[in-house]
Protein backbone atom coordinates (compact mmCIF):
# COMPACT_ATOMS: atom_id res chain seq x y z
CA UNK A 1 0.00 0.00 0.00
CA UNK A 2 1.68 3.09 -1.21
CA UNK A 3 1.25 6.52 1.37
CA UNK A 4 -1.42 8.21 -0.53
CA UNK A 5 -3.29 5.22 -0.21
CA UNK A 6 -2.66 4.79 3.31
CA UNK A 7 -3.60 8.44 3.65
CA UNK A 8 -6.91 8.06 1.72
CA UNK A 9 -7.94 4.46 4.39
CA UNK A 10 -6.98 7.03 7.29
CA UNK A 11 -8.66 9.68 6.34
CA UNK A 12 -11.66 7.11 5.58
CA UNK A 13 -11.70 5.93 8.94
CA UNK A 14 -11.71 9.47 10.60
CA UNK A 15 -15.06 10.41 8.98
CA UNK A 16 -16.49 6.85 9.75
CA UNK A 17 -15.78 7.62 13.44
CA UNK A 18 -17.98 10.49 13.31
CA UNK A 19 -20.37 8.64 11.95
CA UNK A 20 -20.11 6.18 14.73
CA UNK A 21 -20.42 9.12 17.76
CA UNK A 22 -23.51 10.52 15.55
CA UNK A 23 -25.22 6.87 15.47
CA UNK A 24 -24.59 6.85 19.41
CA UNK A 25 -25.77 10.28 19.98
CA UNK A 26 -28.67 10.15 17.61
CA UNK A 27 -30.21 6.36 17.61
CA UNK A 28 -33.77 7.65 18.11
CA UNK A 29 -33.52 10.07 15.02
CA UNK A 30 -33.33 9.18 11.27
CA UNK A 31 -30.19 6.85 10.40
CA UNK A 32 -30.73 6.16 6.83
CA UNK A 33 -28.38 5.43 4.33
CA UNK A 34 -28.90 8.94 2.68
CA UNK A 35 -28.31 10.99 5.70
CA UNK A 36 -25.20 9.20 7.50
CA UNK A 37 -23.65 9.13 4.00
CA UNK A 38 -23.40 13.12 4.68
CA UNK A 39 -22.38 13.17 7.88
CA UNK A 40 -19.38 11.19 6.34
CA UNK A 41 -19.20 13.50 2.95
CA UNK A 42 -19.65 10.43 0.71
CA UNK A 43 -21.95 9.54 -1.84
CA UNK A 44 -24.61 7.08 -0.38
CA UNK A 45 -22.94 4.21 -2.62
CA UNK A 46 -19.35 4.83 -1.87
CA UNK A 47 -20.50 5.28 2.32
CA UNK A 48 -22.02 1.95 2.00
CA UNK A 49 -19.04 0.28 0.53
CA UNK A 50 -16.65 1.80 2.88
CA UNK A 51 -18.89 1.25 6.04
CA UNK A 52 -18.95 -2.27 5.21
CA UNK A 53 -15.49 -2.45 4.67
CA UNK A 54 -14.33 -0.87 8.02
CA UNK A 55 -16.91 -2.62 9.99
CA UNK A 56 -18.22 -5.74 8.40
CA UNK A 57 -21.54 -5.05 8.75
CA UNK A 58 -23.53 -3.18 6.26
CA UNK A 59 -25.19 0.41 8.10
CA UNK A 60 -28.50 -0.97 8.36
CA UNK A 61 -27.18 -4.18 10.30
CA UNK A 62 -25.02 -2.02 12.63
CA UNK A 63 -27.43 0.84 13.37
CA UNK A 64 -30.50 -1.93 13.97
CA UNK A 65 -27.79 -3.56 16.22
CA UNK A 66 -26.97 -0.63 18.33
CA UNK A 67 -30.43 -0.07 18.65
CA UNK A 68 -31.29 -3.52 20.25
CA UNK A 69 -28.32 -3.91 21.94
CA UNK A 70 -28.32 -0.28 23.83
CA UNK A 71 -31.73 -1.02 24.89
CA UNK A 72 -30.49 -4.31 26.76
CA UNK A 73 -28.57 -2.72 28.19
CA UNK A 74 -31.16 0.32 29.16
CA UNK A 75 -33.39 -2.97 30.52
CA UNK A 76 -30.42 -4.10 32.85
CA UNK A 77 -28.92 -1.09 33.93
CA UNK A 78 -31.53 2.10 33.85
CA UNK A 79 -34.32 3.11 35.39
CA UNK A 80 -37.10 3.10 32.45
CA UNK A 81 -39.90 1.54 31.63
CA UNK A 82 -40.88 -0.71 28.99
CA UNK A 83 -42.82 1.31 27.24
CA UNK A 84 -39.98 3.94 27.27
CA UNK A 85 -37.53 2.17 25.92
CA UNK A 86 -38.96 1.43 22.31
CA UNK A 87 -38.87 5.65 21.35
CA UNK A 88 -36.14 6.35 23.01
CA UNK A 89 -34.41 3.75 21.01
CA UNK A 90 -35.61 4.07 17.83
CA UNK A 91 -38.53 1.73 17.29
CA UNK A 92 -41.73 2.25 15.81
CA UNK A 93 -43.52 0.50 18.80
CA UNK A 94 -43.61 -1.46 21.27
CA UNK A 95 -44.40 -4.63 19.09
CA UNK A 96 -41.77 -4.32 16.54
CA UNK A 97 -39.20 -3.66 19.77
CA UNK A 98 -39.86 -6.58 21.23
CA UNK A 99 -39.92 -8.68 17.62
CA UNK A 100 -36.24 -7.15 17.20
CA UNK A 101 -35.52 -8.38 20.36
CA UNK A 102 -36.70 -11.60 20.65
CA UNK A 103 -35.13 -12.25 17.32
CA UNK A 104 -31.72 -10.81 18.16
CA UNK A 105 -31.59 -12.64 22.21
CA UNK A 106 -34.03 -15.31 21.61
CA UNK A 107 -35.85 -14.08 24.60
CA UNK A 108 -38.38 -11.37 25.00
CA UNK A 109 -37.48 -8.03 26.22
CA UNK A 110 -39.35 -9.01 30.16
CA UNK A 111 -37.38 -12.20 29.84
CA UNK A 112 -34.19 -10.40 29.60
CA UNK A 113 -34.96 -8.02 32.81
CA UNK A 114 -36.02 -10.71 34.83
CA UNK A 115 -32.78 -12.73 34.53
CA UNK A 116 -30.03 -11.52 37.18
CA UNK A 117 -28.03 -9.34 35.01
CA UNK A 118 -24.77 -10.95 36.11
CA UNK A 119 -25.70 -14.40 34.14
CA UNK A 120 -25.38 -12.89 31.02
CA UNK A 121 -21.76 -12.83 31.67
CA UNK A 122 -19.95 -15.65 29.94
CA UNK A 123 -18.64 -16.24 33.31
CA UNK A 124 -21.85 -17.54 34.35
CA UNK A 125 -22.36 -19.36 30.66
CA UNK A 126 -21.47 -23.13 31.77
CA UNK A 127 -22.87 -25.72 29.42
CA UNK A 128 -24.79 -28.00 31.50
CA UNK A 129 -25.25 -31.74 30.95
CA UNK A 130 -28.85 -31.15 29.23
CA UNK A 131 -27.17 -28.05 27.41
CA UNK A 132 -28.59 -25.74 28.66
CA UNK A 133 -27.05 -22.06 28.64
CA UNK A 134 -26.84 -21.03 32.01
CA UNK A 135 -26.30 -23.43 35.63
CA UNK A 136 -28.99 -24.30 37.85
CA UNK A 137 -30.37 -22.07 40.53
CA UNK A 138 -27.88 -23.35 43.52
CA UNK A 139 -24.71 -23.18 41.09
CA UNK A 140 -25.49 -19.75 40.09
CA UNK A 141 -25.78 -18.61 43.61
CA UNK A 142 -22.36 -20.12 44.39
CA UNK A 143 -20.91 -18.47 41.34
CA UNK A 144 -22.15 -15.23 42.21
CA UNK A 145 -20.60 -16.07 45.63
CA UNK A 146 -17.09 -16.72 44.58
CA UNK A 147 -17.03 -13.76 42.49
CA UNK A 148 -18.19 -11.29 44.87
CA UNK A 149 -15.57 -13.01 47.30
CA UNK A 150 -12.78 -12.61 44.60
CA UNK A 151 -13.80 -9.54 43.81
CA UNK A 152 -12.98 -8.85 47.54
CA UNK A 153 -9.83 -10.02 47.67
CA UNK A 154 -8.41 -8.76 44.79
CA UNK A 155 -9.95 -5.46 44.06
CA UNK A 156 -9.73 -2.17 45.66
CA UNK A 157 -13.12 0.02 45.22
CA UNK A 158 -13.84 3.38 45.79
CA UNK A 159 -16.03 6.01 44.32
CA UNK A 160 -14.34 9.02 42.87
CA UNK A 161 -15.40 12.81 41.46
CA UNK A 162 -13.23 12.99 38.43
CA UNK A 163 -12.59 15.60 36.23
CA UNK A 164 -12.12 15.84 32.37
CA UNK A 165 -10.02 13.82 30.88
CA UNK A 166 -8.61 14.75 27.08
CA UNK A 167 -7.67 11.98 25.30
CA UNK A 168 -6.45 11.03 21.61
CA UNK A 169 -7.61 7.90 20.24
CA UNK A 170 -7.37 5.34 16.83
CA UNK A 171 -10.83 3.33 16.93
CA UNK A 172 -10.71 -0.47 17.30
CA UNK A 173 -13.93 -2.95 15.91
CA UNK A 174 -13.47 -6.30 17.83
CA UNK A 175 -11.16 -7.08 20.76
CA UNK A 176 -8.84 -8.59 18.15
CA UNK A 177 -8.01 -5.57 16.67
CA UNK A 178 -7.23 -3.19 20.01
CA UNK A 179 -3.72 -4.15 19.82
CA UNK A 180 -3.06 -3.04 16.71
CA UNK A 181 -5.07 0.17 17.30
CA UNK A 182 -2.50 0.61 20.31
CA UNK A 183 0.48 0.30 18.01
CA UNK A 184 -1.06 3.29 15.52
CA UNK A 185 -1.98 5.56 17.82
CA UNK A 186 2.04 5.00 19.62
CA UNK A 187 3.78 5.22 16.09
CA UNK A 188 1.95 8.51 15.80
CA UNK A 189 2.28 10.07 19.38
CA UNK A 190 6.42 8.91 19.98
CA UNK A 191 8.14 11.46 17.68
CA UNK A 192 5.47 14.02 19.08
CA UNK A 193 6.86 13.44 22.50
CA UNK A 194 3.69 12.20 23.65
CA UNK A 195 5.02 8.70 24.97
CA UNK A 196 6.72 9.06 28.47
CA UNK A 197 7.00 6.72 31.70
CA UNK A 198 4.01 8.76 33.17
CA UNK A 199 1.90 8.62 30.01
CA UNK A 200 -1.77 6.53 30.67
CA UNK A 201 -3.26 4.53 27.95
CA UNK A 202 -6.87 4.32 28.29
CA UNK A 203 -9.49 1.72 26.46
CA UNK A 204 -13.06 3.24 26.24
CA UNK A 205 -15.68 0.66 25.51
CA UNK A 206 -18.68 1.96 23.65
CA UNK A 207 -20.11 -1.48 23.95
CA UNK A 208 -20.38 -3.80 26.42
CA UNK A 209 -19.44 -7.42 26.25
CA UNK A 210 -22.39 -8.31 28.12
CA UNK A 211 -24.85 -8.04 25.51
CA UNK A 212 -22.14 -7.55 21.99
CA UNK A 213 -19.97 -10.46 20.37
CA UNK A 214 -16.52 -9.78 21.10
CA UNK A 215 -15.36 -9.12 17.34
CA UNK A 216 -17.89 -6.41 17.19
CA UNK A 217 -17.12 -4.50 20.30
CA UNK A 218 -16.11 -0.73 19.31
CA UNK A 219 -13.21 0.50 21.26
CA UNK A 220 -10.70 3.47 21.33
CA UNK A 221 -7.94 3.04 22.53
CA UNK A 222 -6.46 6.16 23.50
CA UNK A 223 -3.67 8.31 25.61
CA UNK A 224 -4.70 10.75 28.19
CA UNK A 225 -3.34 13.86 27.49
CA UNK A 226 -1.87 17.05 29.24
CA UNK A 227 -1.60 19.60 26.20
CA UNK A 228 -3.81 20.61 23.31
CA UNK A 229 -2.46 18.69 20.38
CA UNK A 230 -3.23 18.47 16.19
CA UNK A 231 -4.62 15.10 14.74
CA UNK A 232 -4.91 14.00 11.26
CA UNK A 233 -5.92 10.92 9.61
CA UNK A 234 -6.85 7.91 11.75
CA UNK A 235 -6.11 9.79 14.67
CA UNK A 236 -9.05 11.59 16.47
CA UNK A 237 -9.69 13.41 20.01
CA UNK A 238 -12.30 12.93 22.57
CA UNK A 239 -12.99 13.78 25.82
CA UNK A 240 -14.56 11.70 28.77
CA UNK A 241 -16.33 14.36 30.72
CA UNK A 242 -16.45 14.96 34.75
CA UNK A 243 -18.19 12.96 36.96
CA UNK A 244 -18.79 10.61 39.44
CA UNK A 245 -17.55 7.16 38.96
CA UNK A 246 -16.82 3.45 40.46
CA UNK A 247 -13.59 2.91 40.35
CA UNK A 248 -11.59 -0.84 40.90
CA UNK A 249 -8.37 -0.96 41.11
CA UNK A 250 -6.87 -4.33 39.97
CA UNK A 251 -3.89 -6.21 39.31
CA UNK A 252 -4.66 -9.06 36.89
CA UNK A 253 -3.57 -11.16 34.56
CA UNK A 254 -5.01 -10.61 31.24
CA UNK A 255 -7.59 -13.88 31.72
CA UNK A 256 -8.80 -12.15 34.16
CA UNK A 257 -10.36 -8.54 32.76
CA UNK A 258 -13.77 -10.25 32.09
CA UNK A 259 -14.04 -11.70 35.31
CA UNK A 260 -13.14 -8.14 37.12
CA UNK A 261 -15.52 -6.38 34.95
CA UNK A 262 -18.32 -8.72 35.75
CA UNK A 263 -17.23 -8.48 39.42
CA UNK A 264 -16.99 -4.77 39.35
CA UNK A 265 -20.91 -4.56 37.86
CA UNK A 266 -21.89 -6.89 40.40
CA UNK A 267 -20.46 -4.73 43.08
CA UNK A 268 -22.74 -1.74 41.40
CA UNK A 269 -25.70 -3.33 41.64
CA UNK A 270 -25.73 -4.94 45.01
CA UNK A 271 -24.59 -1.48 46.24
CA UNK A 272 -27.05 0.41 44.33
CA UNK A 273 -25.65 2.04 41.89
CA UNK A 274 -27.30 2.74 38.72
CA UNK A 275 -24.95 3.48 35.57
CA UNK A 276 -24.59 6.43 34.03
CA UNK A 277 -25.55 7.17 30.43
CA UNK A 278 -21.70 7.32 29.84
CA UNK A 279 -19.14 4.45 28.51
CA UNK A 280 -17.11 2.95 30.76
CA UNK A 281 -13.01 2.91 30.90
CA UNK A 282 -9.91 0.91 31.82
CA UNK A 283 -7.09 2.97 32.53
CA UNK A 284 -3.89 0.86 32.72
CA UNK A 285 -0.51 1.82 35.03
CA UNK A 286 2.01 -0.22 33.26
CA UNK A 287 3.11 -2.62 30.42
CA UNK A 288 2.14 -6.02 31.66
CA UNK A 289 4.97 -7.24 29.64
CA UNK A 290 7.55 -6.03 32.03
CA UNK A 291 5.85 -7.22 34.99
CA UNK A 292 7.48 -9.95 36.87
CA UNK A 293 4.24 -12.15 36.57
CA UNK A 294 3.18 -10.66 33.48
CA UNK A 295 0.00 -8.43 35.47
CA UNK A 296 -1.88 -5.72 34.59
CA UNK A 297 -2.43 -2.51 36.75
CA UNK A 298 -5.38 -1.43 36.11
CA UNK A 299 -8.04 0.87 37.21
CA UNK A 300 -11.65 -0.05 35.79
CA UNK A 301 -14.27 2.97 36.09
CA UNK A 302 -17.82 2.31 35.89
CA UNK A 303 -19.73 6.05 35.48
CA UNK A 304 -22.86 6.23 38.03
CA UNK A 305 -25.25 8.63 38.24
Amino acid sequence: MTSTDKEIQADYRNRINRVFEFIDENLDSDLSLNTISEIAFFSPFHFHRIFKFITGETLNEYVNRQKIEKSALAVLHKNITMSEIPHRYGFNDNSSFSRAFKKHFGISPTQFKLQNPNRHSKICQLESKNGQAYPNHEKYICIINNLKEWIKMNAKIEIKEMSQMNLAYVSSIGIQNLESAYQKLMKWATPKGLMNVQTKMVTIYHDSFKVTEANKVRMSASILLNKPVEVNGEIGLTSIQKGKFIIGSFEIGLNEFEKSWTGLFLWMNENGYKKADKNPFAVYHNNFNEHPEKKCIVDFHIPIA
